[in-house]
This record gives C-alpha cells, sequence and structure tokens, in this order.
C-alpha cells in the first residue's frame, strides 16, 4: 500500500513538473517571438505613423537621388493589397552601412524607411543610388522586408538595378531571379525614376 501511495506521489509530481515545464517553453516561446518583433526593425516605427510615402534620411543631400514606386498586389496580380508595411534599408553610395545607436542604444543601419500602402496598394520611396564595396562581387541592391496584415513579417529579394555592371557576369538562372525585382531606371531631371509593381507570395520563399 505504501508503495502504492508512493508511486501516486512520484506520478503526481512529474506530472506537475510536465506541465510547469510546458508552461515555461510556451512562455519561453513567447517571450522570444515578442523579443525577434523588437528588434527586427520593421517594428521599429508604429504602423499608425506610417504611409504610402516614405523618405530615406540623407535623400537632400545625395547627387544621384532616386524615386520608387509602384502598386502592391495580392499573389493573383490583380488586386491591390493595402495595408501593407515595406521596409527598406541599403548601404551609402560608398556600399557602407552606416549604423547609428537609438535612446536605448540599439543599433541600427542609419539609411532605411517604412512604407504602409494606401487603399489602391500604392507605394513610394524617395532615396538614393546605393554603392557596393569595388571588390564586392554582389550586385547593387536595396533590401526588402514586407509585413501583410495579420502575417508574420518576412524578407523579400532585394531590389536591383538594371545598369549595374555585374549583370552580364551573372548565370542565366542567377539573372532571371534577378530580373524579377530589378529596378529599370530612367532620368527624370535631376533624379532617377523606377516604376516597380510587386506581387505577394502564395508561399514567402516565393517572394518577388
Amino acid at each position: 500500500m505504501k508503495n502504492i501511495i508512493k508511486l501516486s506521489l512520484v506520478i503526481g509530481f512529474l506530472g506537475s513538473t510536465i506541465v510547469l515545464n510546458a508552461q515555461n517553453f510556451t512562455n519561453n516561446l513567447d517571450e522570444a517571438s515578442a523579443k525577434h518583433k523588437k528588434h527586427n526593425p520593421i517594428y521599429d516605427v508604429s504602423e499608425a505613423q506610417l504611409n504610402a510615402t516614405d523618405t530615406i534620411p540623407d535623400f537632400d543631400t545625395k547627387p544621384n537621388k532616386l524615386k520608387i514606386s509602384g502598386t502592391i498586389f495580392h499573389s493573383d496580380g490583380k488586386t491591390p493589397a493595402k495595408d501593407v508595411v515595406l521596409f527598406i534599408y541599403q548601404p551609402d553610395e560608398d556600399g557602407n552601412y552606416e549604423v547609428k545607436k537609438d535612446e536605448n542604444r540599439n543599433r541600427y543601419i542609419y539609411h532605411r524607411a517604412w512604407i504602409k500602402t494606401d487603399a489602391d496598394g500604392h507605394y513610394t520611396f524617395y532615396t538614393f543610388m546605393p554603392g557596393k564595396f569595388l571588390r564586392s562581387k554582389e550586385l547593387k541592391q536595396i533590401h526588402r522586408v514586407i509585413k501583410e496584415p495579420g502575417k508574420a513579417e518576412y524578407d523579400m529579394a532585394s531590389f536591383f538595378f538594371n545598369d549595374d555592371p555585374l549583370i552580364p557576369d551573372l548565370t542565366l538562372a542567377c539573372r532571371a531571379k534577378a530580373v524579377q525585382s530589378m529596378l529599370r531606371l530612367e532620368k527624370e531631371g535631376d533624379m532617377y525614376v523606377a516604376v516597380k509593381d510587386i506581387k505577394l507570395p502564395k508561399d514567402y520563399t516565393l517572394s518577388q
């Protein structure tokens, strides 16, 4: 009888431990998720502060100004996607990612901007032509992170540029992939202009 009682106590203790561990695991997951959102730069600005147009810091002082605009569509390629947040960041004209610290001493890339699409899915960024390291074999690019309403944020392929001298060196497969997010530049006055529509993917791995 004593052994049965001891066994019952042990099982009860193990059951409580499993429940507590499960609760701790869930709490840790929630904490990790909150921490991830806190540190992802797309969340550095409240959506309530965003609109369909934004300007990268130092835009006014840069010689090669660039305007990027277009429409973000749902995966059908026809329906405008409203309230989609698009975050971009980029190196400066020398290919350097200028890093600064906010009031909480958190580091962030200085040349960045956010938009939130309007009811027609429109967006506009005013920025400048990024550079790259002289010995780097990477294409010039502007990085993108996107967040649809009710979904987690995810990376999209970077904006690339049709005048990049490294384009001819790409394999046909890489070139075909780069073309999907490539900006075709036109000169209007003292500014380069690119119109680029974006189709949201059904699967995050198919982003373009």
